[in-house]
């Protein structure tokens, strides 16, 4: 059952568009990665044996974080590093770096294999037939692999802009993409620092998607998101 959403701000100038983050917000994200990595896994252990049998799947994670910590200016282009640690996997265990084209293309098609939340289909759709929906993600998924799209007016990733959230210059370019102000654009996401504090910082009204079982709201946090609620349904009865 949606709770009653909790409108904790004066309602903004009339919004004009929707931006939308989509990992946990549109779907429970760690469930499909720690799906598509056992798939990876999987898949080395057959065409990688050696690579395989000395990076288990808490090993290739920890590599990725290792290539990560390396390579700041990168952190924001998730598939650049996801396949360089499986290229340096490859090269520690002896087999062809080559490989980890084809296993990074066998991880990215689970990775978009999401399991939507139950009022997404629907309350997604409505939502894009009121206002322009412009998705905004720090992540790697496809909308249309993942069959999405047609709800959106278009995507901005932190990979192809160089940046992501909670930049403000990232919040501005997609009020820029959409032709308005930031205080016409409503930002919809799950994470508090990323997405809530961030559009504060930007100057755009927020709704902090709060499911259940989430973290909750940091001890120090300093910006009021308009709404706070658990799904979309609630979104579109504040709207309303």
């Amino acid at each position: 059952m949606t709770a009653t959403p909790h409108l904790l701000a004066p309602v903004p100038q009339r919004i004009r568009a929707i931006t939308l983050d989509l990992d946990d917000t549109l779907w429970p994200v760690w469930p499909t990665i720690e799906r598509a990595e056992a798939v990876l896994h999987d898949w080395l252990s057959q065409h990688a044996p050696a690579t395989a049998a000395r990076f288990d799947v808490k090993g290739l994670r920890a590599l990725r974080n290792a290539v990560g910590a390396q390579h700041p200016d990168q952190v924001h282009d998730l598939s650049w590093l996801r396949k360089t640690s499986l290229e340096r996997a490859l090269t520690l265990a002896g087999e062809d770096p080559a490989l980890a084209h084809p296993a990074f293309e066998v991880f990215f098609d689970h990775r978009q294999r999401v399991t939507l939340f139950d009022e997404v289909p629907r309350a997604l759709a409505e939502l894009a037939r009121r206002y322009p929906v412009l998705a905004l993600t720090n992540g790697n998924s496809d909308l249309h692999r993942i069959g999405l799209a047609q709800h959106f007016q278009g995507v901005m990733t932190a990979r192809e802009f160089g940046v992501g959230k909670p930049a403000p210059v990232f919040f501005h370019a997609a009020c820029e993409q959409l032709g308005l102000p930031p205080e016409q654009v409503l930002h919809v996401g799950d994470d508090w620092a990323l997405d809530v504090e961030g559009a504060h910082a930007a100057g755009l009204p927020s709704v902090w998607l709060h499911r259940a079982g989430h973290p909750p709201k940091p001890a120090d946090a300093q910006a009021q998101p308009w709404l706070v609620t658990d799904s979309l349904d609630g979104l579109l009865q504040a709207l309303s």
